[in-house]
């Protein structure tokens, strides 16, 4: 190969990697292309808190009523 031959195909690969990076960037902001970035914090209600309270409450009721019941 010669030089210019060489120098043609380095450049052609600085500008496939020029195009990827661009596209790279293009969705830097939420990590999904075509998608925009999270616009904030999502809230739960009061109600919604009680809620999830509630069910943790049962959940951890139900593995202590299975520990409870065998001695070794």
């Amino acid at each position: 190969m010669d030089r210019n031959s060489i120098l043609e195909e380095l450049r052609e690969e600085r500008e496939r990697l020029d195009r990827a990076i661009s596209a790279l960037e293009g969705t830097a902001a939420s990590g999904r292309p075509g998608r925009p970035g999270r616009r904030g914090r999502r809230h739960v209600s009061a109600a919604g808190r009680l809620r999830i309270a509630e069910a943790q409450r049962a959940r951890w009721a139900r593995v202590k009523g299975k520990k409870g019941g065998k001695v070794a």
